[in-house]
């Protein structure tokens, strides 16, 4: 962190939002890996097992995500593999925003600790750009056309692209060539499909 703030020339709201997921990121894997190096050390008979130790053992040995890392981690109601899978991408994504300081080109909305404060970061950014009340600033999202993120060639010139929200009991149709499309009747055995890449911006 001491290094991501050394880099950091000017704090615009994006910024602020990426040091704080970060930090958050941080507290996470720290807690994650020291817990493993105790147990570790516990099995290996370095340390005395204690009763955190025992009940990371059982929830590992199940497959289900530790209650301390729970404690300083994201909602999920994944099992193990799939939660560590997941930490992995949510990880990535941050190193990617970190590096450059500047927003993927199309962010992975889900994969943040707390998706409202980069929502509310793009309102910040248009009210101060435009000279306009935070207050009366509001999110309007666009459905593009576009399924997959990497398709996107660049960031948006104003708002951003996102991507990682689904829908529940219906699907989205794409639109003809310069078409929006539109929500239509859910598909058989495809409960929550997901949404193609969102365009937000503040108005």
């Amino acid at each position: 962190m001491i290094e991501l703030n050394a880099r950091t020339k000017e704090k615009t709201p994006y910024i602020v939002v990426c040091l704080q997921e970060c930090e958050r990121m941080n507290i996470l894997t720290a807690t994650v890996r020291k817990s493993l190096l105790d147990l570790d050390a516990g099995l290996k008979g370095q340390l005395n097992i204690t009763d955190e130790m025992e009940l990371l053992a059982q929830k590992i040995f199940l497959n289900q995500q530790p209650d301390l890392w729970v404690k300083y981690a994201y909602f999920s109601l994944k099992s193990l593999p799939a939660w560590y899978d997941d930490l992995l991408l949510r990880v990535g994504q941050l190193n990617e925003y970190s590096s450059e300081m500047r927003v993927p080109k199309c962010l992975w909305i889900s994969g943040l600790f707390n998706p409202m404060s980069f929502l509310t970061s793009i309102m910040q950014v248009t009210a101060r750009s435009g000279g306009l009340a935070l207050d009366d600033m509001t999110l309007r999202t666009t459905v593009t056309n576009t399924r997959d993120p990497q398709e996107i060639p660049d960031n948006a010139e104003v708002g951003a692209y996102i991507h990682g929200l689904f829908t529940q009991g219906a699907a989205w149709e794409l639109g003809r060539a310069g078409e929006q499309g539109n929500l239509m009747l859910m598909q058989a055995k495809d409960l929550c499909p997901a949404l193609p890449v969102v365009h937000v911006t503040a108005i």
